[in-house]
């Protein structure tokens, strides 16, 4: 709403745009990242979610009316943006426990000690890429600030990456800065995080953990690779915790996924890369946005046929309102992930399974009765009225969600197969998996192909 309003202010078109009151200092530091920081606002008291329609008509007509007429009738008053330091500007100096405190206090960090990010680190970080320091890799919203390879070198110090990480951190943020990922819903009300996969032999090359404990902290590439997605967040596009981070209870970061592609190999399936578009041997990382998941322990059974009701059951289970990424809001963005263990991706595969098949068994058997699909959506997006069949036959969605006009009858949770993603990996002793449930269009899948050949330090050179 407020880029709407920021539009037509612009336009000498004055506006008013409607928040409420938990969300009005979240406007104003949206406003400051538009350019515009005095956007005009109307306080709306409360949540308009669980008022009734009395209370809201109250409140509505004996608050926020005033200042809607008042913003639309009168002069806006302007407002001053702060002046950021420059890039390379020193902002501190100090010991190693002043400059956490520094940091600490002016929002720079995440809770836990930074690395001090000196010159001489970041020099490092910047010697193990080719690419020039000033480069801009996109305009990261709320705050519209320039991703530069220098801010990454900055960031990835902090968060205690090494500098051989510095060819994945630039391609984290290349797909961070991707409009299809959509980086503005980073800190919406579900607080959806995002999961790293990576891909290729740099997991080897750079020491990922991709076994046991595969989302465990303790492994350096993992972690701090992880936590330094989160750090970029903060301070670069500008994501802080009760400001544009509105996340009701949120998510702590997540350390990154690497896939176990000997096992991919050995058993004839493809890995992730190749499923989002490039080709197997390809260092990539793929970044995308859940609002949570689930361990399933203990899948049995010695034939897919056995197996496969856990998992379809677990997908199923792990659904509720973000079906509305299916048909509503977003229609067709739902990408549903499934961690495989590498046992059962082994037992599944002995029966001559494709990974393309395992798809197409979640597509036809993870779903729901249309009844349920339709009053889901009904409750949670606030629609009156909705019709399976309605949106059928205005095109709006595939077949699949009307092949009968039966209430009964059973809907996929996606569009079609491949929105299942699939990535083999963890304990290859332990028959489980682990589901997430994933936020849409609000955090959409999004790759990105790594640099490898920039991934180990080049040495400086002497001048002169």
């Amino acid at each position: 709403m407020l880029r709407a309003s920021a539009a037509a202010e612009s336009a000498g078109i004055p506006t008013a745009s409607l928040v409420c009151e938990g969300f009005l200092g979240l406007a104003a530091s949206t406003s400051v990242g538009l350019g515009m920081p005095n956007i005009p606002v109307a306080a709306v008291p409360g949540h308009t979610g669980v008022q009734s329609k009395e209370e809201l008509r109250r409140n509505i007509l004996g608050v926020t009316m005033d200042d809607v007429v008042r913003n639309l009738t009168g002069e806006v008053g302007h407002a001053e943006s702060e002046t950021e330091p420059g890039a390379r500007d020193v902002i501190f100096k100090g010991g190693f426990d002043e400059v956490n405190q520094y940091f600490y206090e002016n929002e720079l960090a995440d809770g836990l000690p930074i690395v001090p990010p000196t010159r001489e680190k970041v020099e490092q970080f910047l010697r193990c890429t080719k690419r020039s320091p000033d480069e801009v890799l996109g305009i990261l919203l709320p705050d519209s600030r320039a991703a530069t390879i220098w801010s990454i070198a900055v960031n990835g110090v902090m968060s205690g990456c090494r500098p051989e990480y510095m060819s994945v951190l630039i391609a984290l943020v290349e797909a961070m800065a991707d409009p299809y990922y959509g980086v503005e819903h980073s800190g919406n009300t579900p607080g959806g995080e995002t999961l790293i996969v990576l891909n290729g032999p740099i997991i080897k090359t750079l020491r990922f953990n991709y076994t046991q404990g595969v989302m465990r902290d303790g492994f350096m590439a993992n972690t701090s690779i992880g936590r330094f997605w989160r750090l970029y967040l903060r301070n670069v596009a500008g994501f802080l915790p009760q400001k544009n981070d509105k996340a009701t209870f949120g998510n702590t970061w997540r350390v990154v996924v690497a896939e176990n592609e000997d096992v991919v190999k050995e058993i004839g399936w493809k890995p992730l890369s190749v499923d989002m578009g490039y080709e197997a041997g390809d260092n990539t990382v793929t970044v995308s946005r859940f609002t949570g998941g689930n361990h399933i322990s203990s899948i049995s059974g010695s034939t897919p046929d056995e197996m496969l009701p856990y998992l379809a059951d677990a997908v199923v289970r792990q659904y509720s309102w973000q079906i509305m990424f299916t048909v509503g809001q977003g229609m067709g963005t739902l990408r549903p992930l499934i961690l495989l263990g590498p046992i059962i991706a082994r037992t599944i595969a002995s029966w001559g399974w494709s990974k393309e098949e395992l798809k197409q068994y979640l597509f036809d058997h993870a779903r729901i009765p249309a009844r349920e699909y339709e009053r889901i959506l009904r409750d949670w997006t606030a629609k009156p009225i909705w019709n399976l069949e309605e949106e059928y036959r205005l095109g709006r969605i595939p077949r699949a969600f009307f092949e009968s006009d039966d209430p009964d009858r059973m809907v996929p949770l996606v569009w079609e197969p491949d929105d299942y993603m699939i990535v083999v990996t963890g304990d290859p002793a332990r028959n489980s998996a682990y589901v997430f449930a994933h936020n849409g269009v609000l955090g959409y899948p999004v790759t990105k192909k790594i640099d490898a050949a920039a991934a180990a330090p080049r040495r400086a050179t002497k001048k002169g």
